[in-house]
């Protein structure tokens, strides 16, 4: 039994090790230190994250003044709460800057509903830096089926939402 246990262990951290233990050293001759070519080993390694690097908090390295950890503009994200606010909430994520509302059902319309997706894509106060998607459904013999949407519904809620962060931003520096 203790065997058992013992080669459960160890043969996951064999593996482990052997897994680390791959491709060649490179050590300096004093050349490659001054040399720019594509094969320079001293050059920064290229990163799957993009030329930043992963940015967990949402913080930039050239971050100005006035900035409050979150990547997206505070004044969009503001509004597009606002506007959106009739519609139950889903999810929303501040440092992504992603809302998402629940089905939403006017008592007029009891058999339509509707559901946005809202992205806030820049931390600039600009047009497209605010992504609306809007989803729709009809109630069809007991079952939501989904519906066509109007093709400027979402670049209607897109622009109540930049009016709405205009505003604040104006009453904000008055």
């Amino acid at each position: 039994m203790i065997r058992l246990v013992i080669l459960a262990f160890l043969i996951p951290a064999i593996s482990l090790l052997t897994a680390c233990s791959g491709g060649e050293a490179k050590y300096p001759t004093g050349a490659e230190r001054t040399s720019t070519g594509a094969n320079n080993i001293y050059d920064e390694a290229p990163s799957i994250f993009g030329d930043g690097g992963l940015d967990l908090f949402g913080k930039k390295k050239d971050s100005g003044p006035g900035d409050n950890g979150i990547s997206v503009n505070g004044y969009l994200w503001r509004a597009a709460l606002d506007t959106v606010s009739f519609m139950p909430l889903a999810s929303a994520d501040p440092f992504g800057g992603t809302i998402i509302t629940d089905w939403y059902s006017d008592a007029n319309t009891p058999d339509e509903r509707t559901k946005l997706n809202v992205f806030i894509l820049d931390r600039q106060l600009k047009a497209d830096a605010i992504s609306v998607k809007v989803f729709r459904q009809i109630k069809s013999m007991g079952a939501w089926k989904d519906a066509p949407v109007a093709a400027d519904t979402g670049r209607k809620m897109e622009d109540a939402i930049l009016v709405r962060a205009r505003e604040m931003r104006l009453a904000q520096e008055q």
